[in-house]
């Protein structure tokens, strides 16, 4: 299976993740977004990221490729079954990919995307509202979330706990780390998570690559 994209991006990273936890294996082909070539297109009509190739099979989008590969490998359950248990695990992946990577976009793009590496100039003041106005309630109310918790639905991992996971590594690319000392419950959970095989290995790749950028730029 080939994944194109970039795992700095949360929805890219959420596939991935997801597969990897299904025991899959998986090729990541580094594309960026919006990328043109007609070999591309052809996965990704509109160039989005993540695409997916699948044998003969192709599919984009986060959420289109992660409802295929839980129906073609249905073991083990990461989106679960029961009625209201899958519908807060449908919650915390909208919340990651709208409320928490929004947020998160501003200060990443700003911060990370945008000077790093595209060579245009960020909006520190967007950047840095974001920072100040619209992180805190989200960290407050993963705190909630998150206390007495080692998964944020039911007992075992499910894709809430990628997708938020996942929004969260990638918006701390461009924020300070989650301080333990103000949000005790999610840092924890969250130093749990990443310790994962599948997000730490795209992770240590992801924080490799950006300290290269950056020692490039300085």
């Amino acid at each position: 299976m080939k994944i194109y994209g970039s795992t700095i991006s949360p929805f890219v990273r959420k596939v991935v993740v997801f597969a990897e936890e299904k025991g899959l294996s998986v090729e990541l082909v580094p594309t960026a977004p919006g990328d043109t070539t007609p070999a591309f297109r052809a996965i990704s009509p509109f160039g989005q990221i993540p695409a997916m190739v699948d044998d003969d099979f192709t599919l984009a989008d986060s959420s289109a490729i992660i409802a295929y590969l839980e129906a073609k490998h249905p073991d083990p359950v990461l989106i679960p079954a029961d009625a209201q248990a899958r519908g807060r695990t449908i919650w915390f992946d909208e919340l990651a990919d709208t409320v928490i990577f929004a947020t998160g976009r501003t200060m990443l793009f700003n911060r990370v995307v945008g000077p790093l590496l595209r060579g245009v100039p960020g909006d520190a003041a967007a950047a840095d509202k974001a920072e100040r106005e619209q992180w805190p309630p989200i960290l407050a109310y993963l705190e909630q979330a998150a206390t007495g918790r080692d998964f944020l639905v039911g007992d075992g991992l499910t894709l809430a706990d990628i997708a938020v996971t996942s929004a969260l590594a990638s918006s701390l690319h461009a924020t300070a780390p989650v301080d333990a000392a103000s949000h005790p419950e999610l840092a924890r959970y969250l130093d749990a998570m990443l310790a994962r095989p599948a997000f730490a290995r795209r992770l240590e790749a992801e924080r490799g690559f950006l300290a290269k950028v950056r020692s490039k730029v300085a």
